[in-house]
């Protein structure tokens, strides 16, 4: 079976070329006899991989030196957690800007922790722009500033970041993140699921600056304390060692492309041409306004639901699967992660043109 264009949100798809390199590698790893997932997390053969994966991010991401690379688990959804659980000990105050329900979850877990301050929201129009920020609305006490970069379901993203000043700005980069440079030092955290743009589901990376990891606040679980885990070079429990293997492979082929940099010219294209088709379309509309659009997850609606579900159902017989839109929004999605050729694009919207003919 020929493999199919997988527009999926995440899990998403991963580039063939590291998908074959696994296969070639399931069964003995470099010669070592075995698979990556029998090893022990404590061997020499493990600890070169966990240490590659981190040395190659640092350079794919210019990470400074002054942060800490965390591999975690239980996906960016904890992190909603662990976040206030380590950083909301001053003010026990937090600002929250809401762009979507990823960010409407952070938020919601926050305040069992401390104060949040919804400073703005893009609630009133289905998440379909990126507010306005007045700093005046700013929390100078907050321990810190929360943004989701990008957002799947609604397909906006962040072209500007908030000026938060001597408090640290923390971001869910779940689904832009090595999609396009990210200047690490303006952040304290960034955070971001595996599953989307970097790798198989089962990982999160936490890219934390040094000064904020003091430990949590008394009475958190053990594992909800960076600390804990920067202390022991995120070993300290069972890593989820297969998870941070694929990620390795992604990096380094990722680098072997020219890095985030040639990455970011490549998902340019990719994005203008569906939204150029879009804009032109007189049949499909995207939902999110022009200045705010995704790069990576591009959300489009005809107008009439059971053209929505005769377009799906015919793009799946064709190749292009999961292309369904978030069940709180409906309508259709493109995911167009790195992984994602041009030429994927470029068979969508063929595809697109011919089905808007055939049912004008």
């Amino acid at each position: 079976m020929d493999r199919v264009y997988n527009f999926s949100a995440g899990p998403s798809m991963l580039p063939e070329a590291v998908l074959e390199k696994a296969a070639k590698q399931m069964v003995n790893y470099e010669g070592c006899g075995m698979s990556v997932m029998e090893m022990s997390h404590r061997s020499a053969d493990y600890e070169a991989i966990i240490g590659n994966a981190e040395s190659l991010l640092r350079e794919l991401m210019h990470i400074p030196e002054n942060y800490k690379v965390l591999f975690l688990q239980g996906g960016a959804s904890s992190q909603f957690a662990m976040v206030p659980l380590n950083l909301m000990k001053k003010s026990k105050k937090a600002d929250y800007v809401i762009t979507g329900q990823w960010a409407k979850k952070a938020a919601q877990e926050a305040s069992k922790f401390g104060t949040v301050n919804k400073v703005a929201s893009s609630d009133d129009k289905t998440f379909t722009y990126i507010p306005k920020l007045d700093p005046s609305t700013f929390d100078k006490d907050a321990d810190y500033f929360h943004i989701t970069l990008n957002n799947t379901i609604y397909g906006t993203r962040y072209t500007t970041l908030p000026e938060t000043g001597d408090v640290p700005l923390v971001a869910d980069a779940s689904s832009n993140i090595l999609s396009e440079p990210i200047d690490i030092s303006r952040f304290g955290i960034l955070y971001a699921g595996a599953q989307k743009n970097m790798g198989p589901a089962g990982v999160t990376v936490a890219i934390i600056r040094d000064d904020l990891i003091t430990g949590a606040i008394d009475g958190a679980p053990t594992m909800f304390d960076y600390k804990i885990h920067a202390d022991n070079g995120s070993m300290y429990n069972t890593p989820p060692t297969y998870s941070i293997y694929i990620c390795m492979l992604v990096y380094e082929w990722l680098k072997s492309l020219g890095g985030v940099e040639a990455m970011y010219a490549i998902n340019k294209e990719k994005a203008q041409i569906l939204y150029d088709y879009l804009d032109n379309s007189s049949m499909f509309k995207g939902t999110v306004v022009k200045e705010d659009r995704s790069l990576m997850n591009v959300p489009f609606v005809t107008g009439d639901d059971d053209l929505n579900a005769k377009f799906i159902k015919e793009a799946k017989t064709k190749g292009f699967v999961n292309l369904k839109g978030h069940r709180t929004v409906g309508g259709m999605r493109a995911s167009i992660y790195n992984a994602m050729p041009v030429e994927g694009v470029k068979a969508l919207v063929e595809f697109m043109k011919k089905f808007e003919t055939d049912n004008k």
